[in-house]
């Protein structure tokens, strides 16, 4: 196992030189990313293909496209995000003044997943340097081109004490852990999110788990059932499944289902022909472990459509399950796949109570075309992040911080929130020296009562 100490040293001492916390140093290098990825965008699209057959439509708007506007809107922000916030100070503090100031931790490990390589590696990074941090990214084994198009990509814009990428399996993940960083950022699976968390505990070091669940999608009877099955299908089979934040099962009312049903197939056609294994664009599982894993679920409740399979391709066709209930093995972890399980509901508490059995989802959609029934849900679910009446567009709004919740992970990214993720809010009170208010010390007369008086 590799020693890291070196590097970590290194980045630690370029961070204490002061010139990552120089709004111009930070704008800089974020303008520098942008040109480096407007510049690989080739290369990038012809990695995400060979990793993951990625159609250049699908790889250019959730993988580089995306990363542009991210970037686009930090440094449009930056100025006001680096400005200390002056908050309101207390009657007791009179002749004081009081700010709250964003300062960077130091050095950030940020840990990516292989589902979107690109995308994931880079978006907390943009992060971690308007924060004024350092960096290095562990990207993942599993897409290797991809991982390599990165460190290229990063070699050549910074120097390594400032931002770093250092590839390698899990034996290099757990070197790296080994380090004491200021900073742990993690996209993955809840499994490894826990031996994450263990081994920052060590050192105290604060995390951002971005991890994952079971996300449910209920379509209730007053829903808009054809734009409903279209959103849904778009959501649920976009990188064939693999997204954290894909719908991950289906709660349909009783009465609209065998209608909605037929829409999304409908619907599942018109994104990926009748035939979606012989379409050359349509994304393929990650590796042969996970492809047997998404396979075996094939034989729960009953194939309503899709069920085919490309053993060699590492390809499974959009497929939906039918009678199924929760103690399906589809049904007990998050199925990372293009296979959606159905299950109907007549009473909207009895999928509240479903969910509420279970860990806290990542994401959650409602279609419904009642405020009532989407402010119930809304109102009694705890989860990451989600949409009334969409699916998965709540990720493309820097407005918006996006995390998980509980078992679906700690702490937000996206805009201002991946800023505040990098940054430690430091409180300040600047006291007056014209004057000082004489009864906070113990040895004035009748204090006591005095302080009494404002302390109420």
């Amino acid at each position: 196992m590799e020693d890291y100490q070196a590097l970590v040293n290194k980045q630690k001492q370029f961070f204490r030189s002061g010139k990552t916390k120089e709004m111009t140093y930070r704008l800089d290098a974020l303008e520098k990313l942008r040109n480096g990825i407007r510049e690989k965008e080739e290369s990038l699209l012809h990695a995400l293909k060979a990793d993951l057959n990625k159609s250049e439509f699908e790889a250019y708007t959730a993988e580089i496209g995306v990363l542009l506007e991210e970037i686009r809107f930090t440094i449009k922000n930056l100025r006001v995000w680096m400005q200390p916030e002056k908050v309101k100070t207390p009657m007791t503090h009179l002749g004081s003044a009081s700010y709250i100031y964003s300062e960077p931790y130091g050095t950030a490990l940020i840990i990516s997943p292989w589902n979107y390589p690109f995308q994931l590696a880079i978006a907390p990074l943009i992060g971690a340097i308007a924060a004024g941090n350092c960096a290095v990214i562990k990207p993942s084994e599993l897409t290797p081109r991809t991982s390599e198009v990165l460190g290229d990509l990063i070699s050549e814009m910074f120097p390594e004490e400032y931002i770093s990428v250092v590839q390698g399996g899990v034996e290099t993940s757990q070197a790296l852990l080994g380090e004491k960083w200021d900073y742990i950022f993690f996209t993955g699976s809840v499994p490894v999110g826990k031996v994450i968390m263990e081994a920052a505990a060590k050192h105290l070091t604060p995390v951002t788990l971005e991890l994952g669940g079971k996300s449910p999608c209920i379509v209730h009877e007053d829903a808009n059932l054809k734009l409903a099955a279209k959103r849904t299908a778009w959501g649920k089979f976009m990188n064939a499944g693999q997204t954290c934040v894909a719908p991950d099962y289906l709660y349909l009312h009783r009465k609209i289902k065998e209608e909605f049903l037929r829409y999304f197939q409908e619907a599942t056609e018109e994104l990926y022909g009748a035939e979606p294994l012989k379409n050359l664009n349509y994304t393929r599982i990650v590796s042969e472990k996970h492809f047997r894993r998404l396979r075996s679920f094939m034989n729960n409740g009953d194939i309503f459509m899709g069920g085919k399979v490309n053993e060699e391709g590492l390809a499974i066709e959009p497929t939906v399950l039918t009678n199924i209930t929760w103690e399906d093995p589809v049904m007990q972890d998050e199925i990372f796949g293009p296979i959606l399980p159905v299950m109907e509901y007549e009473q909207l508490s009895e999928v509240i109570e479903g969910i509420h059995q279970h860990p806290n989802p990542l994401a959650l959609y409602i279609f419904s075309e009642s405020k009532t029934t989407q402010q119930e849900v809304l109102n009694q679910v705890s989860f990451g992040g989600g949409c009334v009446n969409d699916t998965l567009y709540h990720l493309a709004s820097p407005y918006l911080p996006f995390g998980g919740v509980g078992n679906s992970g700690m702490g937000a990214y996206h805009g201002k929130g991946s800023f505040d993720t990098f940054s430690h809010k430091k409180g300040v009170l600047k006291q007056t020296t014209r004057f000082d208010i004489p009864f906070r010390y113990p040895n004035v007369k009748d204090g006591l009562k005095k302080i009494k008086l404002f302390l109420k």
